[in-house]
């Protein structure tokens, strides 16, 4: 019969279990270590100078002023409302950049019934220039977005799209106030009001001169015209944004999360000056200020960079003395093509997910999520779908709109949020010291800066310190190149020239008479007044080519700066899968690789599959024998040699590699001296006399594997074209 258990005393869990501090639990840990040092193998440096400690205890967080801040108030460090995302979601946001305006409204309609409810428009270059399609090169009309120039198309654009239910954004290049006119005229002839149109029409000068290399006009009539766009959304009480200021150039260029929020501020400050100077309220402009930042895969350094900039701007805007309601930033978010991949491109979905996971933490007002095949092709329908879907399942099923500030109180992000704002903060001084940001990019101190971050991710990523899975580590083989779908540009420029030539000599001489005569006042005119000028030149048939040149007729020539050199870190391996693809294409099959396996299963396994593994992702054939393993050289030597491969790598342990690679490489090259031999692995004590019996070269972790995987591909494509007939 059981019976009842008593226990002598109650439990006391403070004596029982008595806490230890930090210092106790480092000291275990330093003697788990065996004497290797615990900076080196557990504190991470990042790409932003922060050391991340393996545990954060709330002593580190004691000193932050900010911590006890409440969501909705102060700095908003822990968002712009006191209910977080409850009664006010983030705006599920996709770019367009469809050609034609009725191709991009049939898009538009498509999406809008399926979760999208914030309109992205791209521009190509010659809108954004000003300038019509007849007046453009063929090559630049609907290639990198809309092209549009007038009411008519519009209308087009916009058909059966009610512009006050949703947002409506249009990044315009270095200026806006041409489209904002047009935009203004389209709203008139529909009788809708800017005061009911969400959304922003943006200028971001030096974004354009960073990507571009040059802006064709002046800053200073730049600034002038962002002023009149401006001053035209605040007399018209419009809640539409009229600056942009994005850091996505900043981001694809390979820049850390410091330097991308840094460089932004300062920009920012920038332009708050320049519309103050120009007599515009610092409270007005603040509410027209739009802020984009791209979104990488290092989750909490992606939460915390969106936190901090809360904290930044809001500073910012209380020296310049900013009502504590108007010190709110608006963060547009965008998912980052840096680290997107054209092979392998459905993993681009799951890096997108937690992008867009970090970004709402984080707490973005709008989001954009790329989709899966944006970095080298025209999203269609079911990409689109996937990643509007990504934001809506990360809503409805994981319920992160209902959560206030989901970040807050973590040791880690709260400590991570605090060191990037006072490095960046760091930084936008000395930008401020250098004379501010239009300075320190004609230096080139921006693009150097960036370019040192850069080339360090580059060798990471070449040496696999940092991973794109399918891309340098863990290659799909079988995988074949997807198709690119490139826009017919010769036609669409065919299609839009042959629309403007006939709509701009559509209608009677009245008509043109009075357009030439508003073009006319327009010219002449360098005040607030070409407003209303310009929007009825646009309402009775001028284009967008038309307006801007009357607009610019007494521009100065603008400057030009060394761009950012923008790319993927993906590039690199993709290079080599495409040449390997190429070299199959002319000889029937991919460069050949025979691993020399020798000896037992356990002696030459974990190369052999390293070694696998290794050149799978430049796009070699892999030749891989049974799994017995060669018992003699001689056996493996005619092996490779029947294999007809290119390059034969020997496997097996450092233990037998003074016996059998000289035999092996004497071998081989006494019979095909062409053909490249390596050794997997690296021991230290027989480098020098390998390299000596010929062994070309190592492949080991850590080796930089786009240059070995490079120098043996060349190698075989420069054999292969001295060997074809002439």
């Amino acid at each position: 019969m059981a019976q009842d258990i008593k226990l002598d005393k109650k439990p006391d869990l403070k004596k029982d279990f008595p806490g230890l501090s930090f210092d106790d639990w480092k000291k275990q840990v330093e003697k788990d270590l065996k004497g290797e040092s615990f900076e080196k193998k557990l504190i991470t440096k990042t790409y932003e100078e922060i050391n991340l400690q393996p545990l954060y205890t709330s002593n580190d967080i004691k000193d932050i002023h900010q911590i006890n801040n409440l969501p909705g108030f102060q700095n908003y460090l822990r968002g712009n409302s006191a209910a977080g995302f409850n009664g006010r979601d983030w705006e599920i946001a996709q770019e367009y950049n469809q050609a034609l305006p009725e191709d991009l409204n049939e898009a538009l309609q498509s999406d809008l019934k399926r979760g999208l409810n914030s309109i992205n428009i791209v521009l190509d270059n010659p809108t954004k220039l000003g300038i019509d399609a007849d007046q453009s090169k063929a090559e630049e009309v609907g290639k990198d977005g809309l092209s549009i120039s007038d009411v008519k198309k519009m209308q087009v654009l916009f058909k059966n799209i009610d512009l006050t239910n949703q947002p409506i954004n249009i990044s315009c290049g270095f200026s806006a106030l041409p489209i904002t006119l047009l935009f203004t005229a389209y709203a008139n002839e529909t009788r809708t009001s800017l005061m009911n149109i969400k959304g922003s029409i943006t200028s971001d000068p030096y974004d354009y001169l960073l990507t571009n290399g040059e802006v064709p006009i002046s800053l200073n009539q730049i600034f002038d015209e962002i002023k009149l766009a401006t001053e035209l959304m605040i007399k018209s009480n419009s809640p539409i944004k009229t600056i942009g200021v994005s850091g996505l150039a900043f981001n694809n260029s390979g820049a850390s999360s410091v330097q991308e929020l840094a460089f932004t501020l300062a920009t920012a400050v920038e332009y708050l000056n320049e519309m103050i100077d120009r007599g515009l309220k610092a409270d007005d402009v603040a509410k027209k200020i739009k802020f984009t930042f791209g979104i990488g895969s290092f989750y909490f350094m992606e939460v915390a960079k969106l936190r901090a900039a809360r904290v930044l701007w809001s500073k910012i805007l209380e020296a310049y003395h900013v009502k504590e309601e108007n010190q709110k930033i608006f963060i547009h978010g965008k998912t980052s093509q840096f680290n997107q991949t054209y092979f392998d491109p459905f993993v681009n979905s799951l890096r997108t997910t937690t992008e867009a996971f970090s970004a709402i933490v984080g707490g973005v007002d709008s989001l954009q999520t790329n989709a899966y095949d944006e970095s080298f092709n025209i999203p269609d329908d079911f990409s689109r779908r996937l990643a509007r879907n990504t934001q809506i399942i990360l809503k409805e099923e994981s319920h992160l709109n209902q959560v206030i500030d989901p970040a807050g109180g973590s040791y880690f992000v709260e400590k991570l949020t605090d060191d990037i704002a006072n490095a960046a903060w760091k930084l936008f001084q000395s930008i401020e010291e250098k004379g501010g940001m239009l300075k320190a990019i004609q230096s080139g101190f921006v693009q150097d800066e960036i370019a040192k971050i850069a080339d360090v991710k580059k060798k990471d990523f070449a040496k696999r310190k940092s991973v794109l899975v399918g891309t340098n580590m863990y290659a799909n083989p079988k995988e074949e190149m997807l198709e690119i779908k490139n826009k017919n540009l010769n036609a669409i420029y065919k299609k839009r020239v042959e629309y403007i030539q006939k709509y701009r000599i559509a209608g009677d001489n009245k008509k043109h008479s009075s357009i030439l005569d508003k073009l006319q006042k327009i010219a002449i005119t360098k005040s607030y007044d070409l407003i209303d000028s310009a929007v009825d030149a646009f309402l009775e048939g001028a284009s967008l080519g038309e307006v801007t040149k009357s607009i610019r007729t007494s521009a100065e020539k603008g400057i030009s700066v060394q761009p950012l050199k923008q790319f993927r870190l993906a590039e690199m391996f993709e290079e080599l899968r495409i040449a390997s693809e190429n070299f199959k294409k002319k000889t029937g099959s991919k460069p050949k690789v025979f691993l020399a396996t020798m000896g037992t299963l356990k002696q030459f396994k974990a190369r052999a599959d390293f070694s696998r593994a290794f050149f799978e992702v430049g796009g070699f054939e892999i030749i891989y024998p049974d799994s017995s393993g060669f018992a003699t050289t001689e056996e493996a030597i005619k092996s490779a040699l029947d294999s007809k491969a290119q390059a034969v790598v020997i496997c097996s342990t450092d233990e037998t590699y003074p016996e059998v690679v000289p035999q092996i490489v004497k071998g081989i090259k006494e019979k095909s001296k062409d053909v490249s031999v390596i050794l997997a692995g690296y021991p230290k004590d027989q480098i020098e006399e390998h390299k000596k019996s010929g062994v070309d070269d190592f492949i080991y972790l850590g080796v930089d594997a786009q240059k070995v995987l490079s120098t043996v591909l060349n190698k075989i494509i420069i054999l292969n074209q001295k060997l074809l007939p002439h």
